[in-house]
């Protein structure tokens, strides 16, 4: 059984950091394609980071490049996101996810659809 468990959330002040991790079992991280999300109340779910297998290229959505990182160890069947300057608008349940199917070292999925298998979310919320 492939499971994928976030951890790290928590209630935070404006301009904060937290650090989420996911630790994978089941199956080797260094097989995803890995990618986190997050879905607000009454909104759609939407793509927050990922990165490559590999770790050589990640991709963020606009609202948090230069806030955000993602990373991964492979050793360790980990991926984090570590949040600076958090913001209100940041406040979601953030979803891990790994895409396994092959696509190259160097690249990033961004759609949800693509991704097969999903964290149960973690609870950031930011105060201002």
């Amino acid at each position: 059984q492939v499971q994928l468990v976030e951890s790290g959330g928590g209630l935070v002040q404006a301009g904060d950091s937290l650090r989420l991790s996911c630790v994978v079992s089941g199956r080797a991280v260094s097989t995803y394609i890995m990618g986190w999300f997050r879905q607000a109340p009454g909104k759609e779910r939407e793509f927050v980071a990922g990165i490559s297998r590999t770790g050589s290229r990640t991709f963020y959505a606009d609202s948090v490049k230069g806030r955000f990182t993602i990373s991964r160890d492979n050793a360790k069947n980990t991926v984090d996101l570590q949040m600076n300057s958090l913001k209100p608008e940041d406040t979601a349940v953030y979803y891990c996810a790994g895409d396994k199917v092959w696509r190259g070292d160097y690249f990033v999925t961004t759609t949800q659809a693509e991704y097969d298998d999903w964290g149960q979310g973690t609870q950031v919320t930011v105060s201002s």
